[in-house]
């Protein structure tokens, strides 16, 4: 019985992999340094948002930011929340611009 439900799972599986598509299109795009300057300029401008919006961006150890007041002297936190808003941003704005050529 038991070696019966393998032999059918192994099959399944194989002929699941016989279904997908044998060579895989080269879509991978060259490294280009326009994205970099993109997910900088995102996480800039989350760092200059996301600490003005948060409840309590105070609250823990101070980011030694230069520009304190600019950057409305953010916790560590903060600091971290902003900078991850801004990648997945900027991310996103890479593969979009990306994918319309613009880039």
């Amino acid at each position: 019985m038991f070696s019966t439900f393998i032999s059918t799972l192994t099959f399944n599986f194989v002929s699941l992999l016989a279904a997908v598509q044998p060579t895989v299109p080269n879509s991978a795009v060259e490294f280009n340094w326009t994205g970099t300057y993109i997910i900088v300029g995102a996480s800039l401008l989350a760092l200059l948002i996301i600490p003005r919006t948060i409840e309590e961006p105070h609250v823990g150890n101070k980011m030694p930011l230069p520009f304190p007041s600019l950057f409305n002297n953010p916790s560590v936190g903060t600091f971290l929340a902003a900078m991850a808003t801004g990648h997945i941003v900027g991310i996103g704005a890479v593969l979009g611009l990306t994918n319309l050529g613009v880039i």
